[in-house]
This record gives C-alpha cells, sequence and structure tokens, in this order.
C-alpha cells in the first residue's frame, strides 16, 4: 500500500495545472459565456426541484427530486464533512475561501453538464434511455470523440469507488466506538475488515435492485441526513455565537495572507481549495451528469437548472457550516492527523462530550447513502466500455472494494481518488465547453418561455 501511495502522490501535481485550467478556467468561461443566466434563475430552479413542472409522460426514469436527491446523496456526505477538515488540516483556515469560489464557478459547469445529459441521450444494450458524459461526448462531438467517451469511462471506473467513504466511516467507529475496549479485544482480529465486510453486505442488498431503489433509498435518507447535520452544527454554533464572525473573519483573511503568499504557498492552497470542493461537489468530474441524464424530463435546461442547487447545498451551505464549527471549536489547532478525527474532535468539545456520538450516528447516514449511490456511477462507466449486461459485474468489484478500502490509510484513498477526478475532468470539460454554444441556444429559447408564461 505505501508503495501504490507513493506512486499516486509523485503522479499528482503533474494533473494540478489541468484541474486549474479546466476548473476555474474553464468554469470561469463559462459564467461568463451564460452572462450569469443561471444564477439568476435560482428560485425558479428551487421550483422545478418541488415537482412544480413535473409531467408523468416524459422520458427519463426519475424525477427531478430524485435525480437531485439521489446526486447529492453521492456528494453530501463525507466529503463535506472530513473532506473540510482535510483542507483545514493542510492548507489552514483559508482554504476554506477557495473551496467557495471553486463551488460558485462549479454551479455554472453543472448547469452546462446536465442539460447537455438530457440534451443528448441515447439508449445501451438493453434499450433502455441513458445519459452522462460518455453519451454527450459521442452524440455531441460525434464518433471521432470516441476516445474521450472511454478515457472517461475508465478513470470513472476508479474514481467512483467507495474507498474515501468506506475509510473515513471506519475511522469514524474505530474513534468513538474503540472496539477493542468497549465489546472486546480479539487479539488477531481486524475490527476494520469486519466493519468492511458488514458495509460490503448492507450495501449490496441495496444496490442489486437497479436506479429506482437507489433514488428511493436516497430520497429517504438524504434529507433526515442533512437536517440532522444542519441543526446539530447550527446548534454548536448558536452556543458559540459570539465566535461565528471571528471564524468568517479568520478565512478571509488567511486566504490572502500575506505571509502565504512571499513564503510561495498561496498555489498550494488555492490547489487544495479545488481538490477539496471538487471532492466535494464533483462539478466537471462528470459523475452527476450520469444521474440527472436519467430525470424524467424533456428540457435539458431545466435539469441543469436542478443539477445546479447541487454545489450550492453541499459546499457553499454544508462545508461552510463544518469548516465554522471546526475553527470557533478550535479543533483544527489540536487535531494532529486529517479526516474524520478532526470533526470528530469539534463536535466533541462543543456538544457536551458526547457530539462524537451525534456526529458518528450522522456519518452513517452520509456514509450509507454514498455507498448506495456511487455503484450507479461504475455500473453505467462499465456498461459504455462493454454491455448493459456486463456493466452490471461492477457491483461486485465495487463491493468488494469496500472490504479494502476499510483497512487502507486515508492517504492513500485520497490520493486515489483524487488522481481519478483529475483524469475524469479532461474530457468531461473539453466535451462541457465545445457543446456549450448547444445549451446557450435552449438556454435563450426556455428563459424566453419562462418569461413569457410569467407575463
Amino acid at each position: 500500500m505505501n508503495a501504490i501511495n507513493d506512486f499516486l502522490a509523485a503522479i499528482l501535481p503533474y494533473t494540478e495545472w489541468v484541474m486549474l485550467f479546466l476548473i476555474i478556467g474553464g468554469g470561469l468561461y463559462l459564467v461568463a459565456y451564460s452572462k450569469l443566466l443561471p444564477y439568476r434563475y435560482f428560485k425558479h430552479a428551487i421550483a422545478i426541484t418541488s415537482g412544480k413542472y413535473d409531467h408523468p409522460d416524459d422520458p427519463g426514469e426519475v424525477s427531478h427530486l430524485q435525480a437531485l436527491s439521489s446526486a447529492v446523496a453521492a456528494t453530501v456526505g463525507l466529503g463535506n464533512i472530513s473532506g473540510v477538515a482535510i483542507a483545514i488540516y493542510l492548507g489552514g483556515p483559508g482554504v476554506v475561501f477557495w473551496i467557495w469560489i471553486t463551488a460558485l464557478v462549479g454551479m455554472c459547469i453543472k448547469f452546462y453538464s446536465c442539460s447537455l445529459a438530457i440534451m443528448f441521450r441515447d439508449k445501451d444494450s438493453d434499450g433502455n434511455l441513458q445519459g452522462g458524459p460518455m453519451y454527450y461526448i459521442t452524440q455531441g462531438m460525434g464518433k471521432k470523440a470516441k476516445p474521450l467517451a472511454v478515457f472517461f469511462c475508465i478513470a470513472g471506473l476508479f474514481g467512483v469507488l467507495p474507498a474515501f467513504t468506506t475509510n473515513q466511516f471506519t475511522q469514524t467507529l474505530m474513534g468513538v466506538v474503540d472496539p477493542d475496549i468497549t465489546i472486546a479485544a480479539f487479539g488477531a482480529f481486524n475490527w476494520k475488515l469486519g466493519i468492511g465486510i458488514v458495509l460490503s453486505i448492507i450495501t449490496s442488498f441495496v444496490i442489486f435492485g437497479g436506479l429506482k431503489k437507489i433514488a428511493k433509498v436516497a430520497t429517504a435518507l438524504v434529507p433526515f441526513m442533512v437536517m440532522l447535520y444542519l441543526v446539530s452544527v447550527v446548534i454548536i454554533m448558536g452556543m458559540n455565537a459570539e465566535a461565528i464572525w471571528p471564524s468568517l473573519k479568520l478565512i478571509l483573511t488567511e486566504a490572502f495572507n500575506l505571509n502565504t503568499v512571499v513564503q510561495g504557498g498561496l498555489w498550494g492552497l488555492i490547489i487544495i481549495g479545488i481538490r477539496r470542493a471538487v471532492f466535494s461537489n464533483e462539478s466537471g468530474v462528470g459523475n452527476a451528469p450520469m444521474y440527472h441524464g436519467q430525470s424524467k424530463t424533456s428540457e435539458p435546461i431545466q435539469e441543469g437548472l436542478v443539477a445546479m442547487l447541487g454545489p450550492f447545498i453541499d459546499t457553499i451551505v454544508v462545508c461552510t457550516l463544518t469548516a465554522v464549527v471546526i475553527i470557533l471549536s478550535g479543533a483544527y489547532l489540536e487535531a494532529e492527523t486529517n479526516g474524520i478525527v478532526m470533526t470528530l474532535l469539534a463536535f466533541k468539545k462543543s456538544l457536551f462530550g458526547y457530539g462524537d456520538v451525534l456526529l458518528m450516528v450522522i456519518v452513517a447516514a452520509f456514509a450509507l447513502s454514498t455507498l448506495f449511490t456511487y455503484s450507479y456511477y461504475g455500473t453505467k462507466c462499465l456498461s459504455f466500455l462493454t454491455n448493459a449486461k456486463t456493466g452490471k459485474i461492477y457491483n461486485y468489484i465495487y463491493i468488494g472494494s469496500i472490504t479494502f478500502a476499510a483497512v487502507a490509510s486515508v492517504d492513500l484513498v485520497v490520493n486515489l481518488i483524487d488522481l481519478a477526478f483529475a483524469l475524469m475532468v479532461i474530457p468531461n470539460m473539453i466535451a462541457v465547453i465545445y457543446l456549450a454554444p448547444n445549451v446557450n441556444r435552449a438556454m435563450k429559447s426556455y428563459f424566453l418561455k419562462v418569461k413569457n408564461d410569467t407575463a
């Protein structure tokens, strides 16, 4: 594992320039090209998500709300709890500012990519309607671009493995429960391995049920876990109200700290922010379009607007609240390791010594919903590379990787996912920028229709 980790760590720096250019550069281009129109229809996006514009006869498998819930279930998870902690551990409070910037740009990327997911749908070998980067690459850019789609799918097979979620969930249970002491020490028995096996069994019951079952479970779990987490965070912030503004001020001042710039660390700060924001909301990676491409709609712009809410919910809202709690509790100054341990310490310090137990319950919901949803991405990637029947084999690979991730180091799993996501970004963002004029034409027509309907 150490050799693999060293190899991944050596390659990662070469992908940083690509991430910066395509996510930030490409994203800012899309923001300017859209003339900020998607942001101005934020309220309309909420109305679409609520089901106001649903039509039962539209093509697709799931509703706007189910598609958003499933996509958010895959992103609002441990990336927002431990991912933020990792970022602050590596770059200090100032890194949160760059997470915000990446998320705001990411909202526009999600709008374009998920609009394209509906615009360029195709049928798989079983005759089922499918959407996602591999389809808008081949349908929108033509068959000559198929190597890009293949490259995306190969990277996706690794990027959607449940390594980070399983690893951090296992760390949480081991840190809070400490089974060797509270349950029993069985000598050679590896508790992490046991947790991984149990998670594999639970996950298999859901993912072998298909997309509709995943969407149903995600729609039930996501609102619960988000609300429970937000209520917990609001209570902590309410009890430490006087520290909220100083925490936010620290984020802003550290983001442009003169000492950081002089020491040459600003670039590293920005890169950490981009990495963690991309991991948090997956904007530009191409995962979310695979879910949103299954929505029951014939209007691409509607789905793009719904998808745009994802980065706002999971990064602007959830990540910010996590960061504030970590900073105001002082946990970022005390934690000796990165990952979930820092957030556990923040909750324990802030909620009468029992906050870590509450966070463990919340993390369980986050982890399970993410485990249930990520397998679908890998199945779609393998199905595109082979056929729909063979694609289902990925579920078995996915289940097996859960046990491996439970015993792996956090550095290994973070480097693996960071590298895979960076590689997925390349073909996806090339396609999104190339096909953006198609979205602009549809956007102009749709928003004109909305204005006439409300006039």
